[in-house]
C-alpha cells in the first residue's frame, strides 16, 4: 500500500481545538452569508434576466431560481413598475375601456387557487398558490361586444404577448394575479401583476402584464410564433404527456 506522500509533520491532528480567531472568523463569515444571501439572490436573478435574452440555447432558462422557479425573460432587461406607476389597460372590442392602477386591482374581490405549475420544458412546481382577480370579472366590467372571440395580452417588457379564446379567458381558473406563493408578486416573477392560466403550460401565464385587448380572432403569442401550441393544455399539447393540472 502506498504511503501518504505528506511528511509526518504535515499531518492534520484529529480533534485539535481550533483557535479563537478561527472560530470568530468562521462565525463572521456565516453571518455575512446570511446578510448577503438576499442580495446575492437578486444579483443572480438580474444576471439570469440579462443573460437569457441573449442566450440562443435557452439553457439559462433552466437554471434554478427561488421557490423552484426559473427566471426567464425574452428581453435583455425589463423595467420595474410599482404601485405608483403600474397601469393595466382593458380595451379593444368592449363598450367600457378602462385603465386600472395597482390599487384598483387590489380593491377587487379575489380568488385563490393552489395548483401545480408545469413548464413545457419539463419542470414542475407542486401546490403553488396564486391569488388575484378573475379575468372574467374584468371582461364583464368592460362589456365585451358580440363580435369578440379572443383576448390578446401584452406585457411591459415590450416584447412578450399571449392569447386565449374568449371561452378560455372566462374560465374560473384564469386570473389576473397579484400574489404568488402567498406573497405579492415580485418583479422577477412577473410582478406586480401577471396572468395566471392554471390548466395550461406556464408560458401562457404572461409576466409583467400591461394590456388586455379583446379581439375578433386569436393572435398567436410570442412562443406560438416559434412553434409552441396556441391551445397549451397541460398533458394534451406540445407533444407532452404531463399529468394535468386541473
Amino acid at each position: 500500500m502506498a504511503e501518504n506522500p505528506r511528511a509526518d509533520n504535515d499531518r492534520v491532528e484529529e480533534g485539535r481545538p481550533i483557535g479563537r480567531r478561527v472560530l470568530l472568523g468562521t462565525l463572521a463569515l456565516g453571518a455575512l452569508g446570511v446578510v448577503a444571501a438576499p442580495a446575492l439572490q437578486r444579483g443572480t436573478e438580474a444576471f439570469l434576466g440579462a443573460t437569457s435574452g441573449k442566450d440562443p440555447t435557452g439553457l439559462s432558462g433552466l437554471l434554478p431560481n427561488g421557490g423552484g422557479f426559473r427566471y426567464y425573460s425574452v428581453t435583455a432587461s425589463v423595467p420595474h413598475q410599482g404601485p405608483a406607476d403600474y397601469r393595466l389597460t382593458v380595451g379593444g372590442l368592449v363598450d367600457h375601456p378602462r385603465t386600472y392602477t395597482l390599487a384598483d386591482l387590489r380593491a377587487l374581490p379575489r380568488t385563490r387557487l393552489v395548483k401545480d405549475v408545469q413548464c413545457v420544458t419539463g419542470w414542475r412546481v407542486a401546490d403553488t398558490p396564486f391569488e388575484g382577480v378573475r379575468l372574467s370579472r374584468l371582461l364583464d366590467a368592460a362589456g365585451v361586444r358580440g363580435t369578440a372571440r379572443a383576448i390578446r395580452f401584452t406585457c411591459f417588457d415590450g416584447s412578450y404577448t399571449e392569447s386565449l379564446t374568449l371561452d378560455q379567458a372566462r374560465r374560473p381558473d384564469v386570473l389576473v394575479a397579484l400574489r404568488m406563493q402567498d406573497k405579492d408578486i415580485g418583479h422577477d416573477h412577473g410582478g406586480p401583476v401577471r396572468l395566471y392560466v392554471a390548466p395550461m403550460y406556464f408560458y401562457k401565464s404572461a409576466k409583467w402584464l400591461s394590456g388586455i385587448t379583446v379581439t375578433d380572432r386569436v393572435e398567436p403569442g410570442y412562443w406560438e410564433k416559434r412553434g409552441y401550441d396556441v391551445d397549451a393544455w397541460v398533458g394534451r399539447s406540445n407533444g407532452r404527456s404531463d399529468e394535468r393540472t386541473s
